[in-house]
């Protein structure tokens, strides 16, 4: 994979200042932490950094920015002729022609799954599962829309997966699949995977794990129209569609959330400025266009919109019209910064002092079962700093405090940094940062009456086995 071209911020035009003022605005923020970001400004990368222990060769969990990526495979069905804006959903999915017979459903078209303006007036993915678990596809056709389609915006779910079973049905191919000579290869963008249903078929609503770098390459295609090294890849027409506003938000949302009340695209959120594919606890692909910039974030917090508020505060006013003179020392402290950034372990002492090396002891969910994370049945804990997690019959072995910055990384069975220790000599605290998910999970162990606590900082939105809490393995 060839890596993006690099320039210094002023060569292209960005106080560094404001990349110094974004990332202390980002730090000091008590319920955001920020595990990576890139920033381009004409097609160059001017800032890059990852907060230990997440690094750049690490694939992220996107949540709903996978959305973005499932436009872009719908975009290019499109201009090869195998799906059409304006064909009836329900021609896609004759075996369910008998069983469809709402109106309203047999008028869905491809645009109203592809903007969600359905026509229903709620999230539907509830209702869709109770309907029908094993097939989406029939479960939310058969919700009866409470609208005319393209009359009413919801964000839904079903509806995105909708459109990503369109294009793996007419394709053939899983999206990844279809998207790879299309779209990865020619960006350069290496490995992906995508959480798959029982079915088979890519979510395409949610479960790409992609790189911050993917990420990056993708707003930077929309930027530019859907070229790419002077390649058109995506037909400008689809990309002019995707990135307006298709469907206006037809009730307020959350007060203080005004950048999710702009309107909605293709798999595209319109924002006070620029357009953008977001995810859930903080991923993002920001693209500017007045300001020819792309960014780029991964990070974990509940308030997304504070992420937003803090880029058009510190960022935007940071962008000028041409390079900047005598930037040479604030690029440099910049660097600097970016290649230092981490994230501060928990604390803890390796074991208690007062305590001899020849002990083991196992710890069982405290009231019997860990009602954050059910499968999680024990804690296993010896002197020497090794903490065994038994969950769902795996065995998860880990360390304390071996890592230089206070994090121990594991990669297998699952990717995990670990930190923290004895907070006294009675309790064991240790955090997991799940490296492949924005997800930490908080575990404090009682020696007193030998249990567990552990609750997740942020809910995972794909559960399951602890196993599952990284990108799906190929094969």
């Amino acid at each position: 994979m060839s890596s993006l071209p690099t320039s210094t911020p002023a060569a292209q035009g960005v106080d560094a200042a404001g990349i110094q003022a974004f990332l202390d605005a980002l730090e000091a923020e008590p319920h955001l932490e920020p595990h990576s970001l890139m920033l381009l400004r004409h097609g160059q990368v001017v800032a890059s950094g990852w907060w230990a222990p997440y690094a750049p060769a690490r694939p992220q969990l996107l949540y709903s920015l996978s959305k973005s990526f499932t436009a872009t495979a719908a975009g290019f069905a499109a201009a090869e002729g195998l799906i059409g804006l304006d064909d009836p959903v329900i021609s896609y999915f004759p075996e369910f022609e008998a069983e469809v017979t709402d109106p309203r459903s047999r008028a869905m078209l491809v645009r109203h799954v592809a903007s969600m303006a359905s026509g229903h007036v709620e999230e539907t993915l509830d209702r869709t599962r109770a309907l029908d678990r094993d097939e989406l596809v029939r479960g939310f056709l058969l919700v009866p829309p409470d609208r005319d389609p393209g009359t009413v915006f919801a964000y839904n779910q079903p509806a995105t997966y909708t459109l990503a079973a369109i294009v793996q049905r007419v394709t053939g191919q899983r999206l990844s699949e279809y998207l790879r000579p299309r779209l990865f290869e020619p960006l350069g963008i290496g490995e992906v995977s995508w959480i798959a249903d029982r079915r088979g078929r890519e979510l395409g609503f949610s479960g790409l794990h992609a790189t911050t770098d993917a990420v990056a390459r993708l707003g930077q295609l929309y930027l530019a129209g859907g070229v790419w090294e002077g390649e058109r890849l995506l037909p400008e027409s689809w990309v002019a569609e995707a990135t307006r506003v298709q469907i206006a938000h037809g009730t307020p949302m959350v007060d203080g959330w005004s950048d999710w009340q702009q309107g909605y695209g293709f798999q595209f959120w319109m924002a006070r400025h620029g357009y953008r594919g977001d995810g859930a606890y903080g991923q993002f692909c920001v693209v500017l266009p007045e300001q020819d910039a792309v960014l780029a974030i991964t990070s974990e917090t509940v308030d997304m919109q504070r992420v937003l508020d803090l880029v058009w505060e510190h960022l935007l006013p940071a962008f000028g019209p041409g390079p900047l003179s005598g930037g040479e020392a604030a690029d440099a402290a910049l660097a600097a910064r970016l290649t230092r950034l981490a994230l501060p372990p928990a604390e803890g002492k390796p074991a208690p002092a007062d305590r001899s090396q020849d002990w083991n002891t196992a710890f069982t969910p405290h009231g019997g079962t860990c009602a954050a994370q059910p499968t999680l049945t024990a804690i296993e804990v010896d002197p020497g700093g090794r903490v065994s997690l038994l969950d769902d019959g795996d065995r998860l072995e880990l360390g304390l405090g071996a890592g230089e910055s206070g994090w121990t990384v594991v990669d297998e069975p699952v990717p995990v940094a670990v930190s923290g220790g004895w907070s006294d000599a009675e309790t064991l605290v240790v955090d997991l940062a799940f490296l492949e998910t924005p997800h930490h999970l908080l575990v404090t162990c009682s020696l007193t009456d030998r249990t567990f606590t552990a609750r997740w900082r942020t809910q995972p939105l794909h559960g399951g086995p602890l196993r599952r809490m990284r990108a799906p393995r190929s094969g």
